[in-house]
């Protein structure tokens, strides 16, 4: 981000986690939050405040109504990462397919050639929100020989040619019940909240896997830790939880049809550059309008 703002006159300071953000934003002119929260507080206590500049598409840290009421913009930048965040999703998805969790145990037991695992040809998979994660998803799903179901906010908006059906969110039962992969991208709001719960985990099939590359919140917690130990379904592969960073002693990293990464979905070199690239523009727009567009 730096070098991306070399010569512009603006200037990168870094925060101290370990302090309240309260006490270290007198005089920023922008916020870049990753995964901090900007509340109305820390709004308040930023007085020169110009613009909040979100890493990354999701703006539920940021306390939206406080910032208008200041007038401040608040922006992000979609489908940076969307390339990055899919093929997480399906590096979750073979990792599950190859039960992967049970590895170690069979190079402990100096074998090889076990366990069996499947393929995902042929397989459905039922994506959860078509935005640009679900999209760049069911392209490379699609590719590798699956079927795409999907439900969206807006059935019918565009063209969604990769994948053979596409409902409405009244349609997601029909969807769990189909699909041997189902993967949540889709942001937290009040009709999300907890949307995968208890209820929604027993439509599933036994042998379905769920994905969560999308928020923690998505999942009722207590619910989906029940169907994994009673097998209700087969596994899940997480990279987004209930708090964060999580309690490494959850017990949901111990079971052994659970695939977790920590939250990086969207951290590769690429999409990093993406981000810091689009970010950089965003500054010398809202912060020194006075420079020339490239």
């Amino acid at each position: 981000m730096r070098e991306k703002l070399a010569g512009s006159g603006i200037e990168i300071g870094e925060v101290d986690p370990a302090r309240p953000l309260e006490e270290q934003v007198a005089n920023a002119s922008a916020l870049i939050p990753s995964m901090a929260r900007i509340s109305a507080s820390v709004i308040a206590a930023a007085p020169l405040l110009k613009l909040i500049a979100q890493f990354g598409a999701g703006l539920d840290g940021v306390d939206q109504a406080a910032a208008a009421a200041r007038g401040i913009p608040v922006r992000n930048v979609p489908g940076a990462n969307a390339q990055s965040v899919a093929e997480l999703a399906l590096f979750l998805m073979l990792a599950l397919a190859r039960r992967l969790p049970l590895h170690r145990r069979t190079f402990e037991r100096r074998l090889v050639g076990d366990p069996p695992g499947t393929e995902l040809m042929g397989k459905t998979l039922g994506i959860v929100g078509l935005g640009a994660t679900g999209r760049a998803l069911a392209r490379i799903a699609r590719a590798t020989g699956m079927e795409v179901i999907a439900v969206r906010r807006h059935p019918g908006a565009d063209a969604d040619a990769d994948a053979s059906w596409v409902g409405g969110p009244a349609d997601l039962d029909a969807l769990l019940a189909r699909s041997a992969y189902v993967s949540l991208h889709v942001p937290t709001s009040s009709e999300t909240l907890r949307m995968i719960d208890a209820a929604r985990l027993a439509r599933m099939k036994p042998t379905a896997f769920l994905i969560n590359v999308g928020r923690g919140d998505l999942v009722d917690r207590a619910a989906l830790l029940d169907a994994l130990r009673s097998r209700r379904i087969a596994g899940a592969g997480l990279d987004v939880y209930w708090e964060e960073p999580p309690d490494p002693r959850d017990e949901i990293f111990s079971l052994d049809n659970v695939v977790a990464t920590p939250h990086l979905g969207g951290t590769t070199f690429e999409s990093l550059d993406r981000i810091a690239t689009r970010l950089a523009a965003l500054l010398k727009e809202y912060l020194r309008p006075d420079l020339p567009r490239a």
